[in-house]
């Protein structure tokens, strides 16, 4: 990420550790992680220690210390998801992207990642996908969803 845009964020936001949240998560949302410039850059400007921002990037799940796929597939694996059938649909998940959770692609193409509930029990089980759910799959629908993003 460019130090420019970086520097277009941060002059949103007041010069204080009051908005670091936001920033962080404005920074990732264009860059897809955070990476050690960025949180340098974010430190000096909010005039938050370091360490201070690494506590809380590492604290939160939300955060990213690693460059991200392009597009970030979530499968629900709270109760109601998977007993509709969560685990079955990561297994089809993984065996189309190679992926497990955690994982991003060497193309920066997917990213995979398992949460605890999405919200929407009623659809289950769900696959998230860049912010669009996908409910009542089943792992055969799973390939054609993907194929959406290829």
């Amino acid at each position: 990420m460019e130090n420019n845009k970086i520097d277009e964020i941060l002059d949103k936001y007041p010069n204080d550790g009051s908005s670091l949240i936001q920033v962080l998560l404005e920074i990732q949302r264009e860059n897809r992680w955070l990476s050690n410039e960025a949180l340098d850059k974010v430190s000096k400007r909010l005039d938050v220690p370091l360490n201070r921002i690494q506590h809380i990037v590492t604290f939160y799940k939300a955060f990213s210390l690693i460059p991200k796929g392009r597009h970030e597939i979530h499968v629900c694996t709270g109760t109601a998801c998977h007993v509709r059938g969560a685990p079955r649909l990561l297994d089809s998940v993984q065996d189309l992207t190679g992926l497990h959770p955690g994982e991003t692609d060497m193309d920066l193409k997917f990213s995979l990642e398992t949460v605890g509930c999405v919200g929407c029990c009623a659809l289950g089980p769900v696959m998230v996908i860049d912010g669009e759910y996908h409910g009542k799959m089943a792992p055969a629908k799973s390939e054609a969803v993907l194929k959406n993003y290829v």
